[in-house]
């Protein structure tokens, strides 16, 4: 497929699970993809991985929460390529203290959330934007999540830098949309990643419990929300922007009411299920 051909592509954490999925999808279809990750060995087999099936990919080193790697990954991008179409901000690294409330939650740990939740898609999108303008517009999608429309206990630095992916998705597209920039946003329900599907193969009980959750009765893939974000970034998708596209198989759809009766029934006829949390 060569619906992305010419178009040059970044894709933060894009060494493995969404990102890994996506860096590959978009490169399949023909674009070239620079894969920003702060794990490089990784990133470096996710872009030798897309080489070996004859796509154009490359790797660079990338903490988001660092303003300087963010201008630098842009800018090898573009001295790569000659341009920038698509950026996919997606990387995410739950490396602090992330849960607790406002009583408990720290100051450091706060801020260490919003740089890799927030800041880093408002920096990336800074430097991207003058390029895309250079190549007539381009594509920016933003990973939130089911937790930026819905709210868990003790879990305010999530739901509070994924909420605000939406809000500012929404003013950049506003902002951008002049120059033939799209912005949008995904909000994924549960994706079984490679991380998470360690975690459930120690679970499989709770995996079940967790598909059984959702109408579609399946927990999602990295290949679900990579097929998203390459229809946001394509011709396909020139009439959307500011958009906060929920693919959670409908966990988000449900009266709650129903929903945890139905989940009180589900754990009478399943006895034996180890509950994730």
């Amino acid at each position: 497929m060569t619906k992305f051909a010419g178009r040059a592509a970044i894709v933060t954490g894009g060494a493995a699970g969404i990102g890994g999925a996506t860096a590959r999808l978009l490169a399949e279809q023909g674009a070239s993809v620079l894969i920003a990750d702060i794990n490089l060995a990784a990133a470096e087999a996710n872009a030798e991985n897309i080489r070996g099936a004859g796509n154009v990919a490359e790797a660079i080193a990338a903490d988001v929460a660092s303003h300087d790697d963010i201008a630098a990954m842009v800018q090898s991008a573009v001295e790569r390529w000659g341009r920038l179409d698509i950026l996919v901000n997606n990387a995410y690294s739950p490396t602090y203290e992330a849960d607790g409330d406002a009583l408990s939650v720290s100051e450091r740990a706060w801020d260490a959330g919003m740089a890799t939740l927030v800041k880093a898609h408002f920096l990336a999108t800074k430097y991207a934007v003058p390029h895309m303008r250079a190549s007539g517009g381009g594509s920016i999608v933003n990973i939130s999540s089911v937790h930026g429309l819905l709210m868990a206990p003790r879990k305010l630095i999530y739901e509070a830098g994924k909420s605000a992916v939406i809000g500012i998705t929404k003013q950049m597209a506003i902002d951008f949309g002049p120059d033939g920039v799209r912005v949008n946003a995904i909000c994924p329900g549960h994706i079984v990643t490679e991380r998470q599907q360690e975690r459930w193969d120690e679970n499989p009980s709770g995996l079940r419990y967790f598909e059984d959750q959702y109408p579609l009765r399946r927990t999602g893939l990295p290949s679900d929300i990579a097929n998203a974000v390459a229809f946001l970034c394509s011709d396909e998708a020139s009439f959307i922007t500011g958009h906060a596209l929920v693919v959670d198989g409908g966990l988000t759809i449900q009266l709650q009411e129903d929903f945890s009766v139905r989940q009180v029934r589900y754990i009478q006829e399943n006895p034996d299920t180890q509950l994730p949390y």
